[in-house]
């Protein structure tokens, strides 16, 4: 595999190419999601919501953590995590930035 030559990017796509490969994983999404559905900081029930060994689901909360979409706080062998509201909006605002460039074609479409 060729290696990405990211400096012909902006960093506003180079960032939003790494927060995109980071919900590229069904598991995070579904982290993610149950996360947003507790509106909690959560700690060993995602084994159970999810049906992963914990293994893989620590390495997710890992990949969610280095990305800041996440934080969270070990306490002896208790580990909660919950959304990093700061930089939930940040995201939010890069993904909006991109969307928001659309308008529909006129009424001759395009394809």
């Amino acid at each position: 595999m060729g290696v990405t030559k990211s400096s012909l990017f902006t960093d506003a796509q180079n960032e939003l190419a790494q927060v995109a490969k980071v919900f590229a994983h069904p598991a995070r999404v579904a982290i993610i999601e149950h996360l947003l559905k507790s509106k909690t900081c959560i700690n060993g029930d995602l084994v159970q919501e999810l049906g992963l060994a914990q293994a893989t689901i620590s390495q997710h909360l890992r990949e969610l953590k280095e990305s800041g979409i996440i934080q969270g706080t070990i306490e002896g062998v208790s580990v909660s995590y919950c959304i990093n509201p700061k930089r939930w909006a940040e995201i939010q605002d890069i993904f909006n930035l991109v969307f928001d460039q659309f308008s529909p074609p006129g009424t001759e479409g395009c394809c």
